[in-house]
């Protein structure tokens, strides 16, 4: 029998009965033609999953009886972030969907001086709202119960500005240094990943890095893209020093 789960950003508690966003009404009824006795999965992000029953499916909406709770999948014990120039097309699309597959914590897309995309403030805003759903989705097909934060989208030295009081250790991927992940140290559970757009960073860029702290770790002897690169090196960190 499959397994369907929904997000769903409302409280949910055991006894209740709960009616579908639109949204979800939708895809539970139309998309997947579940119907009255099937079973669903839903959470809102608290970390818990809970298990329901529909009780009517239809064009009016739907309704389910949520009948137990259980612990989710835990979160890995690495904590991390990716900051993520923003790739062209659905290059970020992508990258949003696996990294939280991969199970980091935040997600910042970043406009670097070689970021090829031109946001501005309504369609970042609408990007966001896109990307977030995106996210969504990932955790719904993974098993993940806590949603990972997607930023609005930052210059570098803004998401540097205000991510100076972060613990944890400081990254960006950066060929030909000698550094490699297999050989971090971690004095927190905690990290944030800076990833270069298709261009690379530039010079600016990684002088603004190594000010900030940040250092940089090669992944290989080869040149990823851009969209291979930052999910390589978070599967790498994820199996060395998190839960894979």
């Amino acid at each position: 029998m499959r397994s369907v789960r929904i997000c769903v950003e409302l409280p949910l508690a055991v006894g209740d009965a709960l009616t579908l966003p639109p949204q979800a009404a939708e895809h539970v009824a139309r998309v997947l033609r579940m119907a009255a006795g099937d079973a669903l999965t839903v959470f809102n992000g608290d970390g818990r999953d809970y298990q329901a029953t529909i009780l009517a499916a239809g064009k009016r909406g739907v309704t389910a009886s949520i009948d137990s709770e259980r612990d989710a999948t835990k979160p890995s014990p690495l904590a991390l972030t990716l900051a993520q120039a923003i790739g062209r097309g659905e290059k970020m699309d992508w990258i949003v969907q696996k990294a939280t597959e991969l199970g980091v914590v935040r997600i910042v897309p970043l406009l670097t001086e070689r970021t090829q995309v031109q946001l501005g403030a309504e369609r970042a805003r609408k990007r966001v709202e896109h990307w977030r759903a995106v996210a969504v989705g990932a955790c719904e097909q993974s098993g993940r119960a806590l949603l990972p934060e997607v930023m609005a989208p930052l210059t570098l030295p803004e998401w540097l500005a205000q991510a100076t009081a972060e613990p944890g250790l400081r990254l960006t991927l950066q060929p030909g240094v000698d550094s490699r992940i297999r050989t971090l140290h971690f004095a927190l559970p905690r990290a944030t990943l800076v990833v270069g757009p298709e261009g690379g960073l530039s010079e600016g860029d990684l002088q603004g890095l190594h000010d900030a702290g940040y250092a940089g770790v090669a992944f290989g002897p080869r040149i990823l893209r851009t969209e291979t690169a930052g999910l390589a090196a978070l599967a790498a960190l994820q199996a060395l020093h998190g839960d894979c």
